[in-house]
Order: C-alpha cells, then sequence, then structure tokens
C-alpha cells in the first residue's frame, strides 16, 4: 500500500464540525489542497476560489439509510449492518457483536440457515455468503425500508463520540431512493457542502452533475476491495460530463463513490453514457481513470483500498506528500474529519486541454 505509516487516534474526528464550537456549519473543516506534490492548505469555505467557471463537480445523490439494526440469535445479542439491496429483494448484511460502548466489533458470519430475530417481530434468515463477513439475507415478517425507518440507526464506529441522528449522516446532495435504497455508510466526501456554498459555487460558473451509487458497508477492521454496487448516471448527466471535458473544463468527482460511477459509465473513448445497474470496477493505478481529472474526498486509512482509486487519479508521489503534510499539520480523519482536493497540475492540465481543443 502507499502509506507505511499509522494515524495517531487523536487525528480522528469524533464529532461533526458543526458540534465542534458556536456558530460553525458543516463546511468548518480544513481542505487540503495537491496539485502534483504542491501542496497547500485552505479553509472548505474557499473552496468556490480553488476552482473555475467551468469546471465541474459530479456529485452522490445515494441517501444515507439507518442501516444498523438490534438483532438476538438465540439470546446473544447481535447489531446487523444492512448494506446492499439486491435486485430480488434480499440485502447484503453484516453480522457484529455490540462492544458495550454503543458501537460494534467485527464478528464471523454464517452459516447458511442462520435466524436472526428482528424488531417488531420479524426475522433475517441468512442464505449466502458474499464475502467473508457479508451474507445475501432475506427478511421474512415486513420490508426492510419500513424497518431501518422504524428500529435502524445510523452505522456507528468507536472513534466516534456519541450516537447522531441520521440527519448528519446526510448530505446536502442525497434524494430519496424510490425502492428505499441508499448507502449504509454516508458518501462522506460531500458533507462538508452547504447550500450556500453550492450557491456561491453556481454563481462564480462551477457546474453539477449528479449521479447515484449506494454504497456498502466499509468496516474499520476490514479493508477490502470494493464489492459490486448498484449504480445510475443519468443521460443528462452524461451529456454535461462530456461537454465539459470537450470544452476543456476539469471534471472533478466528490468523493471515491462518484469516481466509481462515472467511471463505470465511460467507454474506452473517455466518453461517458448513461448506464445503471452494478459495477464491479475496481479503480487502480493500472487500470487509470478515462474521465476524472480531480478528486474530493475525505482522508484514508494506510490499510484502504481506497487509496489506490487516488493513486489513479493523482499519481503515487502526489498522494505520499500529501499524507505526509496531512499528518504533520494534524488534520482530521474519518467521515467528519478534513477534506483533500486532488487537482491536476497545470501541466497536464493544459496538454490533456489542447488535446481535446484542437
Amino acid at each position: 500500500m502507499t502509506l507505511a505509516v499509522r494515524v495517531p487516534e487523536e487525528l480522528s474526528a469524533r464529532l461533526p464540525a458543526e458540534q465542534r464550537g458556536p456558530g460553525l456549519d458543516r463546511d468548518a473543516v480544513r481542505l487540503l489542497v495537491s496539485r502534483g506534490t504542491a501542496v497547500s492548505h485552505h479553509s472548505f469555505g474557499e473552496l468556490p476560489t480553488l476552482l473555475r467557471a467551468g469546471d465541474l463537480l459530479v456529485v452522490n445523490t445515494s441517501p444515507t439509510l439507518a442501516a444498523a439494526v438490534d438483532g438476538r440469535i438465540g439470546h446473544a445479542r447481535v447489531m446487523v449492518h444492512f448494506s446492499t439491496r439486491g435486485d430480488d429483494g434480499r440485502w447484503a448484511v453484516e453480522l457484529r457483536d455490540p462492544d458495550g460502548r454503543g458501537t460494534t466489533r467485527a464478528r464471523a458470519g454464517g452459516p447458511a440457515g442462520t435466524e436472526v430475530r428482528l424488531p417488531g417481530g420479524g426475522r433475517l434468515v441468512l442464505e449466502e455468503a458474499v464475502s467473508e463477513r457479508l451474507w445475501w439475507a432475506r427478511v421474512c415478517g415486513g420490508e426492510v425500508p419500513g424497518l431501518l425507518r422504524e428500529h435502524g440507526r445510523p452505522i456507528r464506529y468507536s472513534y466516534t463520540e456519541r450516537d447522531q441522528p441520521l440527519s448528519v449522516y446526510q448530505t446536502v446532495f442525497a434524494l430519496p431512493s424510490p425502492d428505499g435504497s441508499g448507502s449504509a455508510e454516508m458518501p462522506s466526501a460531500a458533507r462538508p457542502f452547504t447550500a450556500r456554498l453550492v450557491a456561491e459555487l453556481v454563481s462564480r460558473g462551477v457546474q453539477f452533475a449528479p449521479v447515484t451509487l449506494h454504497t456498502g458497508v466499509a468496516s474499520a477492521e476490514a479493508h477490502e476491495p470494493p464489492y459490486p454496487e448498484r449504480f445510475s448516471v443519468p443521460e443528462a448527466s452524461a451529456r454535461l460530463i462530456n461537454a465539459v471535458r470537450a470544452g476543456c473544463g476539469r471534471v472533478v468527482a466528490v468523493g471515491t463513490t462518484a469516481v466509481r460511477a462515472v467511471e463505470s459509465a465511460a467507454g474506452a473513448d473517455g466518453i461517458v453514457g448513461a448506464r445503471e445497474g452494478w459495477t464491479d470496477l475496481v479503480v487502480t493505478p493500472e487500470r487509470g481513470v478515462r474521465v476524472v481529472d480531480g478528486l474530493l474526498t475525505g482522508l484514508h486509512e494506510p490499510e484502504a483500498s481506497h487509496l489506490l482509486m487516488l493513486e489513479a487519479v493523482a499519481g503515487q508521489a502526489a498522494i505520499d506528500r500529501g499524507y505526509e503534510e496531512a499528518l504533520r499539520r494534524l488534520y482530521l480523519w474519518h467521515e467528519f474529519g478534513d477534506v483533500h482536493l486532488l487537482l491536476p497540475d497545470k501541466d497536464s492540465h493544459a496538454e490533456h486541454c489542447s488535446s481535446n481543443c484542437q
């Protein structure tokens, strides 16, 4: 992996930015900017001055689900994390053990046929392994969206200070899904955006292209490559992305989920088409990116597979340099933490623009 360092526990963001002091809003986080190996430090509120008219932000509209539900196997308490809704109505789930501190720890999955009693009289039956820790399961005696609305709460990890309402985990771009699908964990790169900041970006000529990718659970103990996830790139967004690229604007993805969605909809020539369905694409430096010029993302653990995607966008030297600075300047990690903007350096982007505009 890229980083051979450990992130100190004290750099975990334990509270949302707006709860750290009076008068603060979601955008009260720091913004690390990497242009190649050149690094600069900003507040997130400066983002409109770092982008330019003609740039395009690709944003994920997936809503965050209250995906954690209490259950019992026999007399034992378990926590069910509802991860991904399948086309056949089943859900990929992860079972975890309560740790006595309001959070959970890893638990071995299976075997097939295991039944979990759920609140409200329903039960969950494990049917088929998805991975070592995830299982396709069917809920009997109720519908999952209703179960999550009535009994669910957001997935919470031990580095956070306390439970938070679901509204804290919704981004300004989130839209309800007709079938109750959504993301088990917040597409957190977009969390610092506020309506005011979006309006300022629009007033400066920055455009937005909505896409959807419902992200599954990413337990802190298991930094696995992403498994297949449902996504959608609408026709209007595909046309806008292609027009911006042809006009020499920069396509900047807000979050690794937006990268996965838009790159899954791109052909070998980099032209994006309207697509929806499932994607198993893993963006690596070897595969590279065909559409995305830049990326706005959180700070990832050294073992996280997302770092390979960051390398594909910006190169290993830029990621190593950026993370060295993030550690030195005590940036905060995780979903309530600070953010990192990866932009192309001027020379490489000028070459890309010149070749597109001839």
